[in-house]
Formats: structure tokens, sequence, C-alpha cells
């Protein structure tokens, strides 16, 4: 690796990383608005994966589609450095909203950040990755890829989060996702109603005692969900029915606890009705963030340099608590997660309102300008460790 000796040998990667992002913007643009218009859930991002893995492909990278055997995972890498750098593309959809949580912006601004450090892999001593990970929403797609011996021997995993606004850290909540089934026994409902179970029941037992729960919760936790399957005929006593929770706390192990109370709460809806109870996890918890705060202080840094503006505490403070898989990841390796604002308020993620809000000029300039501040942040990290100077006015905007 050539060392970096001096500020304008940093300034020098920066300015090709910001040239080669600027040169493929279109392309990239190109990119979002097609994963944009083309929304997959969890598990099912067959056409995602492969628009981005054929994107990383033409430019030069070394391509694993079903990486580790998950269909809709890829791995593609550059340069062969012993800095190994992983950048996260997500691409799923949440079910009836579409891209109300800005993936396309991610997927995108991770394939760019790759665009922009592959030319520089050499130099800079890098192993570049880019990881197709699927089933964020919901699904733990990370998860799955850790257990199967993923982002191991990762130095940095990054990516870069659409918002309402710019936050710098993630304090995301950690989650269980469950999926909740209750089987009773059908019945005429005006003929012979004393024959049946009434699955119904049992959920709206459960609902209510969540809700009277909810008041002797700490104020950082959630509780929430819907009822997918709620019978079918209203002369039928339902049979079964079905639903999809969450919960959250500040860690795993605030989460533990607070699951086991959500539990009871399913199980008083059997008692009461006589239903059999079945909680079945939709994946494994995610878990809460651990920031490198030395790469973040890059990253904010570089964020300020580039004209963007962080959000007063009050914003800031809601978005960056909403839970990822990345978390996950985070407590393997050093991570950040930040994220960048696409001028939607008062609308929020997973809104209608925000979908509409990732695409156009001004998610374009927050996927370009997320692409570039992942690319800056590995320069930095990079010169860091090997001595050379940051640039003084970085480090004072860093510091404020």
């Amino acid at each position: 690796m050539s060392e970096l000796t001096a500020v304008t040998d940093v300034a020098a990667l920066k300015g090709a990383a910001d040239a080669t992002v600027a040169a493929a913007a279109a392309d990239l643009i190109r990119l979002s608005e097609t994963l944009h218009a083309n929304p997959e859930t969890a598990w099912q991002e067959h056409r995602a994966a492969g628009w981005v893995g054929e994107a990383l492909t033409a430019a030069g990278f070394r391509l694993t589609p079903s990486y580790l055997g998950l269909e809709t995972a890829l791995l593609a890498e550059a340069g062969s450095g012993p800095t190994v750098i992983g950048i996260m593309a997500e691409y799923d959809a949440l079910p009836g909203l579409g891209h109300a949580c800005g993936h396309n912006l991610i997927a995108a601004s991770a394939v760019g950040a790759g665009l922009a450090l592959a030319p520089l892999a050499d130099e800079l001593g890098l192993t570049v990755r880019v990881y197709g990970t699927p089933a964020e929403e919901g699904g733990g797609g990370k998860i799955e890829l850790i257990e199967a011996g993923a982002f191991r021997d990762l130095d940095l995993a990054m990516m870069v989060h659409p918002a309402p606004v710019d936050v710098a850290e993630a304090r995301p909540f950690a989650v269980s996702h469950s999926h909740i089934a209750y089987d009773g026994v059908s019945a005429h409902a005006a003929a012979y109603p004393d024959q049946g179970v009434n699955a119904n029941d049992a959920f709206l037992v459960a609902q209510v005692a969540i809700g009277l729960l909810r008041q002797q919760l700490p104020a950082d936790t959630r509780v929430h969900g819907v009822q997918t399957v709620g019978g079918y005929a209203p002369n039928a006593i339902p049979e079964r029915t079905e639903g999809r929770w969450y919960v959250r706390a500040n860690s795993l192990a605030e989460l533990e606890i607070l699951e086991e109370r959500v539990n009871r709460c399913f199980e008083a809806g059997a008692l009461a009705s006589g239903a059999t109870l079945s909680i079945m996890p939709e994946s494994k918890p995610y878990s809460e963030f651990r920031t490198d705060d030395r790469a973040l202080e890059f990253y904010r840094a570089n964020a300020i340099a580039r004209g963007r503006v962080f959000a007063d505490p009050e914003v800031a403070g809601r978005m960056n608590r909403a839970s990822t898989d990345m978390g996950n990841v985070s407590q393997l390796v050093p991570a950040i997660h930040p994220y960048i604002g696409v001028g939607s308020l008062p609308y929020g993620n997973h809104q209608k309102e925000f979908a509409a809000a990732c695409v156009g000029p001004v998610a374009e300039k927050a996927l370009l300008d997320a692409a570039v501040l992942m690319a800056w942040t590995v320069i930095d990290v990079v010169a860091a460790r090997t001595g050379a100077p940051i640039p003084e006015n970085a480090l004072k905007e860093s510091a404020s």
C-alpha cells in the first residue's frame, strides 16, 4: 500500500472518489428509480439483487450471487488489500407501502460508494465489499448471513439510511419479530355457538391485555403489531386467527424480559378462550447498535464539509431509534449507520409520502452525498491508521 504522507494525498483521494460518483450519477439514479418502481418484499428481492449485481459487475467487481446460500443475497468485491470494508446494500420493500423506508436509496448509494472506492483500493490497501443484504424489514437477512459466516473479518461495516432529516448516530431498539396464531373450533355462530372455540376472541383478549400492560412499561420500550387473519365469515365462529407482533427494548437483555411479559398476554387470550396458542419467531432478534465513534466522527465532519446539516436533537431522536439487523453486525465488527435526510417532513419512514420522497431531486442529492460520504469516511479511517494527517478543519467541524 502506498503510504499517505500528506494532507494533499487525502484531499486528492477524496476528490477522485467524488469525481467517480459524479460520473456515475445518472446510472446510480436510474438504479434507485428502477428499484423504487419495482418494490420486492423480504426474501423476494430477486430482480433487485440482479440489478445491483449487474451494476457492480459492470464496474469490474467480482460477484458472488446467492451468497452463502441465500438466494437474494450477494457479495461483490474489488481489490485485495488487508483493510476490509463492508458496505451494506438493503433493497427490500414494505408490504403495501413499497419503498417507504428508502431502501432503493440505500442500495444505490452502496453501489456508488463501492464504485468510488474500487479505483483507490490498491493505493489505500483495501478490499472493498458490497453486500446485498435481503430481508431487513423483519426477516433478519444480515443475521442469517452472520450465522453463515459473513462479515466477521471486516475492519469497518457501513451503510447510510434515508430519513426525514440528517442524523449521525444510530441508536436503534433491539427488537423481536413474532408470528402469533390461535387455533379454535369453527361452528355456526347462530345455531351452534356453544360448540365453537373462538380464536378471534383469543386475539381480542390478548390485545386488551397488551394495551393494559403498556401503562406499566418503561417509556423507552415499544409493543405493536397487526392481526393478519381474523376469521372469514360473520356467521362462523373463527377457528384460526394470526398476527405479527414486534417487541422493542434498549438492549437484547431488556428485550428478553419484556418479551416474556408480552407473551403472557398472548397466553391469557388462549386461557380465556380455550384456543391453542402458537408463537413462532420470524427471525432471530435484532440487536441494539454499537457505533464506532472514530469512524462516525469522520462521517460527521465530512457531511458538514459537504454542506449537510444535522437535525436538532429533538427531531434526531426519532428515526434513529428504528430497529435494524445492522445492529447485529455492529456487535461483531466496527460499524456506523448514519441517516441522511430526504426532506420529507412532516412525513417520516413507513408512510406513503416518505416513499414518494425517496425519488426526485432531493433524494438524488441524498443518494450521491451518501455514496461520497461513505467513501470519504473510509479514506479518513485509512489515513488515520497510517498516520497521515487529516485536514484540520475536518476535525474541528467534527468536534463541533
